[in-house]
């Protein structure tokens, strides 16, 4: 072949090549073909917001990074009246590309949405140190990650330094985060993470696959308690489809997720792929349907989901049982119902009456930390600073059952052994009915909480620095075998353990653990079906069945002791064993 002859046959194949991949290509140009409304162009008539910035900052929460941001504010913005907010991620940019100032300016004309301050946030960059290095890009880390660290970027940074200017409404049912690919399921985490903070949600093309846990979010969607959150998806069947997993699917699970748990959603799927070009078009129409019936606020959906543990009652959630305390632990619920639990740091034990009203049960008590009732009626407790277990009459008459013994929490079985955890020396021990004490179990990282089935066959402890609660089946003697690492719990991204502390089962077999994300519950084989929300920020240290009839969860929380009522009946290691149902495998 000559040299021009093989030229002319590149030159032809290039063009062959090119004519095929445009052949390729072009139905799903076509498809993708989407072109924004008139509610995305400039109206005549209509006064125009504007864009102030950019402005710079450097963050604490994320440290060394510094950052852009913008802030659109609208032609009607009255400082004598608190605006709503929109928090876009990826900044002027996004904004732009969505021509999200000028459907703003158009919908908050018409009255279709609220006044509204946009705010426009660059990902942080770490700036590199010298001239031909490379800055550290925050986008991934900021953007794609569980937990709570980018809320708090917003509600404690950015949120203050913009209402030095403008005001802005404190209410959540007043605020819309937004965000695409990443920044789309930052948003999402933002709302899921702090509810109390933002209850309006746009997600389009959203990056829910495995590059930072993300993944995650249809399981933890369909076990955690409802949320009030109201969320827009946006996706193409055409979005990427790559190591971390397929976005189109990715994005569908979330919404059956979202559907089966109950939530206030709704979704536009389309042909395109990973862009903004159907989010353009779809835009107003989007911000219309997540601010409907505004000012109503957004509430949590009806659970239309059959779910195998269902033991929450609609209307129902955490109320108030007592405070002022330094911090709670060890409750406890005699046969009549009253309710006692202890205060470590004031050294105290708190009794609950049937009518509510809080006394001090006992005071000195060397810091008491778990408690349990045994068959005989009397108030065990671990007197940590005393070395010490020791039982409290009706009276407050103490007796030492064991002396010498470090311990955290206990649990007094219908036929007299008490076992308790000793996590100073990773270690589980027992009190036999004559007294004796011995070691039943060795090499828990932390062991902490304890349990005993309903039918008392099986004792359940909580490793609180692992991911699991043990089982171990009793023996005919009282002592312990067949050690698993049994019931499987969640684990926040951010964190590396579950946090497992206090438990309680109930009549169904089903264990409840206190931990990092919640009360999570267990059904018989192992597995979480419910994760309940914690009733504050703070240590949730302990739970048990409380009410005359036992159907009631008493959780003790940072400073705080609260109460909920369920659809389900506390089996108490008092009373004599019961057999749960046989369970759904």
């Amino acid at each position: 072949m000559t040299r021009c002859a093989s030229r002319s046959f590149w030159i032809v194949a290039f063009l062959v090549c090119g004519l095929l991949a445009a052949v390729a290509a072009g139905p799903v140009q076509a498809q993708n073909d989407y072109e924004p409304g008139p509610d995305s162009l400039p109206q005549p008539g209509v006064p125009q917001g504007e864009i102030k910035g950019p402005f710079s900052w450097s963050s604490q929460i994320f440290p060394g990074t510094v950052r852009d941001y913008w802030v659109y504010v609208p032609a009607q913005y009255d400082a004598n009246k608190p605006a709503c907010v929109m928090v876009v991620q990826d900044g002027l940019g996004r904004a732009n590309g969505w021509k999200l100032p000028t459907v703003l300016d158009n919908l908050i004309h018409k009255g279709e949405v609220p006044v509204t301050i946009g705010i426009f946030i660059n990902p942080g960059i770490v700036p590199a140190l010298r001239e031909g290095a490379q800055p550290r890009f925050n986008r991934s880390f900021e953007y794609d990650a569980l937990g709570d660290r980018y809320a708090r970027f917003l509600i404690e940074e950015i949120l203050p330094e913009v209402s030095k200017s403008y005001n802005l409404s404190t209410d959540p049912n007043d605020r819309l985060i937004a965000g695409a690919s990443s920044g789309a399921i930052c948003a999402f985490n933002v709302a899921w993470e702090r509810p109390d903070q933002f209850r309006r949600v746009l997600s389009t093309i959203g990056t829910y696959v495995g590059l930072r846990g993300g993944n995650e979010f249809p399981v933890l969607v369909r076990k955690t308690e409802p949320k009030p959150i109201r969320v827009f998806l946006q996706d193409g069947d055409n979005d990427l489809n790559i190591y971390a997993g397929s976005w189109w699917v990715a994005n569908q699970d979330l919404l059956a997720s979202l559907q089966w748990a109950g939530y206030d959603v709704k979704h536009a799927w389309g042909t395109g792929g990973h862009d903004a070009k159907q989010a353009v078009a779809i835009l107003p129409d989007a911000l219309r349907w997540l601010w409907r019936d505004y000012p109503q606020p957004v509430r949590v959906g009806q659970d239309g989901a059959k779910r195998r543990t269902e033991i929450m009652i609609p209307g129902e959630d955490w109320q108030l049982v007592s405070e002022g305390h330094k911090f709670t632990e060890g409750p406890a619920v005699n046969a009549r119902g009253e309710l006692f639990f202890t205060d470590i740091p004031n050294s105290r034990i708190h009794k609950v009456a049937l009518d509510g009203q809080v006394s001090v049960f006992a005071q000195d008590t060397g810091k008491a930390n778990g408690l349990a009732f045994d068959h005989r009626g009397r108030l065990l407790a671990c007197a940590s600073d005393k070395r010490q277990i020791v039982a409290y009459d009706e009276l407050g008459k103490l007796e030492v059952l064991a002396d010498g013994v470090t311990s955290n929490d206990l649990v007094a079985a219908h036929d007299g052994n008490i076992y308790f955890t000793d996590p100073e020396n990773r270690q589980v021990q027992r009190i036999a009915p004559d007294g004796t004490v011995s070691i039943v179990d060795r090499g828990l990282t932390f062991p902490n909480g304890v349990a005993l089935s309903p039918d008392q066959t099986l004792v359940y402890v909580a490793d609180t620095r692992g991911r699991f609660v043990y089982s171990y089946q009793v023996q005919a003697d009282g002592t312990l075998a067949y050690k698993q690492p049994y019931f499987h719990l969640h684990v926040p991204v951010n964190d590396n353990d579950s946090g497992a502390d206090g438990m309680a089962v109930d009549t169904e077999g089903r264990l409840y653990v206190t931990t990092r994300m919640g009360v999570q519950v267990c059904d018989q084989p192992g597995r979480v079906h419910l994760i309940l929300a914690k009733p504050q920020a703070g240590w949730l240290s302990n739970v048990v069945f409380g009410g005359p009839q036992l159907d009631t969860l008493v959780v003790t929380c940072g400073d705080k002791v609260y109460r909920r009522k369920v659809k389900a009946q506390g089996a108490a290691s008092w009373q004599p064993p019961v057999t749960p149902p046989k369970p759904q495998l």
